[in-house]
């Protein structure tokens, strides 16, 4: 099962975005959120909120690992 979690007006544009995203596909959430953490992208402070709260959405919502 997958939880997702939305961030809605984000002044970044989508080819910035989308350069963060992909450092951080296909890694497990706490691996993410460290390569998040030591990005200089303005983009990665936004994206590191909306995958820690997809983290705490899986544990508290589905009782899923936050991994």
């Amino acid at each position: 099962m997958q939880t997702r979690a939305i961030a809605k007006n984000v002044g970044h544009p989508p080819r910035k975005v989308r350069r963060v995203t992909d450092a951080i596909k296909g890694r497990r959430v706490s691996e993410a959120l460290a390569i998040l953490k030591f990005l200089p992208n303005m983009p990665a402070r936004d994206v590191y909120k909306v995958v820690a709260s997809a983290a705490a959405n899986a544990e508290n919502n589905y009782s899923m690992d936050p991994d």
